[in-house]
Order: C-alpha cells, then sequence, then structure tokens
C-alpha cells in the first residue's frame, strides 16, 4: 500500500497562544480550539511529515575546542616542568642537607637559577596570566594565590643565589607549580569544557537561502545578503532562513526545539515562521520581516550571552578559600617582616622569614583539595549519568529550593501517546483501536505515529487498508478488512451531526488532550484521546525533590489546558505557561529574588537563555545541543530524577571538599605562625625543610581523604 505523499494529519492546529505569539500573524476568523490544540477546520488534514531526526549527542563531544587545547597546555606544561624539577631538586642545598647527600661543582648555583626560571615563566605562566585576570576583575582566588607565591619564591631565591645571603626556594617554587599544575589538569579533564551554545545557537541558522528574484528566478544567496522584504522559497524539510511571513504555501512547522510547542504548527499565507524551525511538506514563499540582530534566534544568543558572562562571576569554593588566603598571606608576610626587623634583626634574615611564610601561606595541598573531589565526584556523576559542565554551578547545587521544569521533552516524552479510548455502540477497545491504527498507519504525523505505537503496545495487528484517501482538512477514510473506516475531527462529526459523548469530549479537550473520532461503516464507534506522553520518572522526581523539601514548578512554552493537566498527573508546585524564551528567562530572574538558589531542567533552545540564568543549567541529554552547551549539567539518560541525584551528590561533593580544605588549611594554620617565629622566643622556628615535610604529609591526607567519596 503506497503511503499518501501529499495528505497526512494536520495537527489540531495552532494553539491561541501560538497566535498571541507572533507579533504579525492575523488570527482566521473560523479559528476555534477545540482542545487548547487548535483550529478544529484544519485539525485532520493529513500532511506528509518527514520524521525530524532527532538529535541525540553524545556528550562528550560538546567539550570545547578551547578547553581540549587548554587541557593539552596544562598537561604539556606539567610533564615538562616535573621533569626540570627531578634536577631542581637534586641541586638544592636545602634538600641535600635534609636527605644527607652532596652535589656541588663550579656555578651549580647558576644552573639552579635557569633550571627553576624555566620552571616558573613555563610552568608558573598560567597562574602568572590567570593572577592578572583576576586582578582585573578585582577578585583575587587561586591564581593570584599561587602567583603571590612563586613569583615571592622566585625573587628572593634570586635575590639569596646571587645578592643576599640565606636560602634559595627554588625547590619550594618548582614543587609548587608542579602540584598546582597537576591539580589544574587533573580538575580540566573531568570537568566538560566551556560553552559553545553560542556557536551553536548561531549554527542553527542556515548559511543560504533560495531568494525569489522579481522575474521569478531562484537564486541561492548567503542569508547575510537578504533585505526586509524580499522573498524566498523554502524547501520541505529545510530550515527556514529567516523570520517572515508566509506569502504563499502552506505546511506544518516543527518549532517545538525554539518554542516548546509540542507538536508540528500548520502555518498558511499571512502566518510568521522564525529562523531556525524546520519546514515540513509543504514549499513555502516567506516574505523576509526580520534579518541579522533583530531575529529571534539572534535574540536568544545575546539573552544567553548576557546570563552567561554574569554568571562566570561567580566563584568555586576552592576559589573563595584561595582569596582569604591571598590576604592572609600579604598581611601575615608583611607582618612578619616589620617585627623582625623592629627586634633588631638584619634586612636578610627577616626577608628569609617574610617568604618563608607567604610561601607556606600557599599549600601544595590547597592545590589538590579541590581537583581530586571534584575528579572523584565527576566519575560518580558520570556513573549515574550526570555530565558536570560547570564546577562553581554544581557545588552550589546542594542549595536549590526550587526546580524549574520545562515540560516539551522533560517532564514528557514530547511524543503523542493514547491516554484514552471511549468506545461507544458496542465496539471494543481494541476493535477500535485495530481499524484507527490500520488507516493511521499511513502517515507519519505525530498523532498517527502515537495510535500506532499504542496498537503495537497492546500486540494489535495492523492491517494494510485495501482503500485509503484523505477528507481534505478533516481526517482519513478507507478500507480495512472490508469495513469502511473513517478517523476523523470534531468538526467533520458536528458539521454531520453525528451524535457523540459530548460532555466526556469536553472533559477530554480541557485537559489539553487533542481527540479524534472513528467511524466503522458509517456508525461511532468511539473516541481515542492523545497527550504528550509523562515521563514516569517525572512522577518519581517530583516525588522525591517533596520529601526533600524543594519545590517544583513547570515553565512551558505550551498552552495552558495542557500544562496544567500534565501538572495535576504530576502534583507540581506552580505551572506557568504560554511564555516566549525570553519570558523563561525574566521568570527565573523574578523567582530568583524569592527562593535563595534555583535549578531549570529544559531541552530545547527555548529553554537556552533560562537555562543560561538559573543558579543550575539542567539539560535533558536527548535534547538540543544549544541546550546542552548552555547548561551547567547535562542528564545523559534523559531522567528528570536525574535531578534529585545532582543535589544529593552536590552536598556529599561539598562536605567532603570543606573536609579537604580544613586539612590544606589547617596545615597553614600551624606553619604560618611557626615560620613567622611565633615560637622564637622558646627557640623554636620552622625550618623550611620541616615545613616540606608538614606539606608532604597534608597532600597525602587530602589525596586520600578524596578517594573516601562514595556513590
Amino acid at each position: 500500500m503506497k503511503k499518501n505523499e501529499n495528505n497526512h494529519h494536520k495537527h489540531a492546529g495552532k494553539s491561541d497562544q501560538e497566535i498571541s505569539r507572533a507579533e504579525n500573524k492575523k488570527a482566521k476568523h473560523d479559528h476555534h480550539s477545540h482542545n487548547g490544540h487548535g483550529n478544529e477546520e484544519k485539525f485532520h488534514e493529513h500532511s506528509s511529515h518527514s520524521k525530524t531526526e532527532h538529535h541525540h549527542h553524545d556528550a562528550h563531544q560538546s567539550h570545547g575546542h578551547d578547553h581540549n587545547h587548554m587541557l593539552d597546555d596544562f598537561k604539556r606544561r606539567f610533564i615538562f616542568s616535573l621533569i626540570i624539577t627531578v634536577p631542581v631538586l637534586l641541586l638544592s642545598p636545602m634538600i641535600q642537607s635534609f636527605i644527607g647527600f652532596k652535589i656541588d661543582f663550579p656555578g651549580r648555583g647558576g644552573v639552579l637559577f635557569l633550571l627553576a626560571t624555566f620552571v616558573f615563566v613555563y610552568g608558573g605562566w598560567p597562574f602568572l596570566k590567570g593572577s592578572a585576570e583576576e586582578f582585573s576583575r578585582k577578585n583575587p582566588g587561586m591564581m593570584t594565590l599561587i602567583a603571590l607565591a612563586i613569583i615571592v619564591a622566585y625573587v628572593y631565591s634570586t635575590l639569596s643565589t646571587f645578592i643576599l645571603e640565606g636560602n634559595n626556594f627554588f625547590w619550594e617554587l618548582a614543587t609548587l607549580i608542579d602540584i598546582m599544575l597537576l591539580g589544574h589538569w587533573i580538575e580540566m579533564k573531568s570537568v566538560m569544557g566551556a560553552s559553545n551554545a553560542l556557536e551553536k545557537l548561531v549554527k542553527m541558522m542556515p548559511s543560504e537561502a533560495h531568494l525569489i528574484q522579481k522575474d521569478g528566478e531562484v537564486i541561492d544567496v548567503p542569508v547575510s545578503n537578504l533585505k526586509k522584504g524580499d522573498h524566498v522559497l523554502v524547501k520541505p524539510g529545510e530550515k527556514i532562513p529567516v523570520d517572515g511571513l508566509i506569502v504563499k504555501g502552506h505546511s506544518a512547522v516543527n518549532e517545538s526545539m525554539l518554542t516548546g510547542e509540542s507538536v508540528p504548527v500548520e502555518k498558511q499565507k499571512e502566518d510568521s515562521v522564525i529562523g531556525g524551525s524546520i519546514n515540513g511538506e509543504g514549499a513555502l514563499t516567506i516574505q523576509v520581516e526580520k534579518t541579522g540582530e533583530d531575529s529571534y534566534l539572534s535574540q536568544v544568543v545575546s539573552m544567553v550571552k548576557e546570563a552567561q558572562e554574569s554568571k562566570s562571576r561567580t566563584q568555586d569554593l576552592s576559589n573563595r578559600a584561595a582569596k582569604w588566603l591571598f590576604y592572609i598571606a600579604l598581611s601575615a608576610g608583611i607582618l612578619t617582616l616589620a617585627i623582625w626587623l623592629l627586634f633588631g634583626y638584619d634586612f636578610s634574615y627577616a626577608l628569609e622569614r617574610m617568604v618563608t611564610v607567604m610561601v607556606i601561606a600557599c599549600p601544595h595541598a590547597l592545590g589538590l583539595a579541590a581537583p581530586l573531589v571534584v575528579a572523584r565526584s565527576t566519575a560518580i556523576a558520570a556513573n549515574r549519568g550526570l555530565l558536570i559542565r560547570d564546577r562553581a554551578s554544581f557545588e552550589n547545587a546542594r542549595n536549590i529550593k526550587l526546580v524549574v521544569y520545562d515540560k516539551t521533552g522533560t517532564l514528557t516524552e514530547g511524543k503523542f501517546g493514547v491516554t484514552e479510548i471511549i468506545t461507544e455502540n458496542g465496539f471494543e477497545e481494541d476493535e477500535v483501536l485495530m481499524y484507527a491504527s490500520s488507516l493511521e498507519s499511513q502517515s507519519e504525523h505525530p498523532i498517527a505515529q502515537g495510535i500506532v505505537d499504542e496498537a503495537n503496545k497492546r500486540n494489535i495487528s495492523i492491517h494494510d487498508p485495501e482503500e485509503f484517501e484523505s477528507i481534505t482538512g478533516k481526517g482519513l477514510a478507507g478500507m480495512v478488512e472490508g469495513k469502511r473506516v473513517r478517523v476523523v475531527s470534531p468538526g467533520y462529526i458536528k458539521e454531520n451531526g453525528i451524535p457523540f459523548q459530548d460532555k466526556i469530549y469536553k472533559t477530554l479537550s480541557q485537559q489539553g488532550k487533542t481527540v479524534v473520532f472513528v467511524l466503522i461503516n458509517n456508525q461511532l464507534a468511539g473516541m481515542i484521546a492523545l497527550a504528550d506522553q509523562i515521563r514516569e520518572t517525572a512522577k518519581r522526581a517530583i516525588s522525591r525533590l517533596k520529601e526533600m523539601d524543594i519545590e517544583s514548578m513547570m515553565l512551558t512554552g505550551d498552552n495552558k489546558q495542557v500544562a496544567q493537566w500534565v501538572a495535576e498527573q504530576l502534583q507540581m508546585d506552580q505551572v506557568i505557561a504560554e511564555v516566549l524564551p525570553h519570558e523563561k528567562a525574566d521568570v527565573i530572574q523574578q523567582t530568583k529574588t524569592e527562593h535563595r538558589q534555583i535549578a531549570m531542567t529544559g531541552d530545547g533552545v527555548n529553554d537556552a537563555p533560562a537555562l543560561a540564568n538559573a543558579d543550575l543549567g539542567i539539560a535533558i541529554g536527548a535534547g538540543t545541543d544549544v541546550a546542552m552547551e548552555t547548561a551547567d549539567v547535562v542528564l545523559v539518560r534523559s531522567n528528570p530524577e536525574d535531578v534529585v541525584s545532582i543535589i544529593d551528590l552536590s552536598g556529599k561533593t561539598f562536605r567532603k571538599m570543606v573536609q579537604n580544605l580544613w586539612w590544606a588549611a589547617g596545615y597553614n594554620i600551624i606553619t604560618i605562625p611557626l615560620a613567622a617565629g611565633i615560637l622564637f622566643p622558646v627557640g623554636v622556628v620552622l625550618s623550611p625543610a620541616v615545613g616540606a615535610i608538614l606539606m608532604s604529609l597534608s597532600t597525602v591526607i587530602v589525596a586520600i581523604n578524596a578517594q573516601l567519596l562514595k556513590e
């Protein structure tokens, strides 16, 4: 049986919201929403829908090019610095006296200086550069603390080698740089790269368009060359290149990833279309309305950019700890120098005390305290199907008080499923489904697919129709197993005066469900109600959030009736429907003032600005690349329940990180006063060698403690 290529299902038309959504769209006088989904007159006309490929994305590919480059850079710098550190240690007098061996030759100090200079410049460069960036933001953190320690150690050691008397700290400088490079490399390797959301958004737009010239000839031109008022041709299955108005043709347009509308939207003359959405089966001639920065997608780009810039200013825990240690190191160092000079000691000795304090204030353990926990928690997360992209946001997930979910594709499957079959005139459910699915098997429309899927689920045989035709704008008709079967819209039923259970139909419509009627041999056999299928995991997720005293909210571009029905099934706390992408971001911003921390979960381009604005943006793995690139965490398994896992793991990770930072800082708390000489009156001054032993012990404890983080 050949599939009808021109007339399959047309979706239940444009929702009321769809009309209000487009600024320049004219509502048709015959528009009547039978169920919140739309235009009854056009509801069941069949149109061939090429199945849009769902862009499954291996999230590992979303590592940015820059991120990989930086990762390789840190690894290379670590390896080379480590190799050069070996001779630095062997040539350092302090290490020689500590271990009890001696290597000496003319110019040893000069060789040591050159080797240490290589480590300082090559290995220390990322920290020196990073500290300059932190200073420019007036927000010192880990980079500034490391830079302070290595600059002080290098300058003092150089002076003590060539000018002043005293011990050099080249060995301390080299080992500190090695461990900090290692820590940063471990952390970057475990956490996914910087976001390429903007790049992905731009890629959604076609680079070329089919421009219709005045003489009717069609030529391909770059989209950037289009001007307002130009006419472009969009062929079936192509992406629409610009925001515009249809001047000729009709088609179903898939806008789900842009607007959140759960099924393709019928478009005809004078309807508006959005650049980046996917045309269905019909050819369209579009008049260009908005280009460049005025276009819908460009506005989404700028919203995401603004949100990301404001978010990048947040600091993670180890950076906040480093910020305080920087101020402590600076103050303690200056105070130490002043006090020793005040007690009449020579400048050289006072300077050595100051340098010892400032170098010790940047503990090696601090460089590994957070990265080792991050690496461990990232591995645990990956086992659970959670890919962490932004560490600071993940750390703060433990404070989430409200989880906001998009509906389509997040709480729901994003595809139609049968919810009820209401039989009439003595027909059985399976019988009605068999006849309907046999006819619908000739269509690829989501409604048809939902009916066929239900038949397959119930192991009902689907028969090839002997005859098949479309009833323009109303549905399908054909012969199945010798019986005349029609699957039609409510409009067809009303026009033909066929009696049906109006009360049940209205109840289903108010729940936002799409209803089709099945006639067998001109007798009404029943109604089939369909809706976007709710994920089973969504029910468990909302239930578990309630147990944790965390509120849930649905934020969707879909219409109110559908949203309300889904929210009631899931027992969610709040519902906000019929919102545009920029309105989603606004809702997140407003709600953030009421709640301390908000997580947003979504899968489409329309969710990107909201994901970027939320304290924690969570992307569903089966969604668009744009949503995934904008998010802080990606759920590989597309399971809403994994949001609970993120919050739980975040709490455990944070507690382990705090423990590690206390171990690292504990080393400081003990050694800074001793290095400064607080016990000098009783003859105790911390030597750099003893400081090195304590440092090593602290680093080992931190490493072991990080591994104790359990799933």
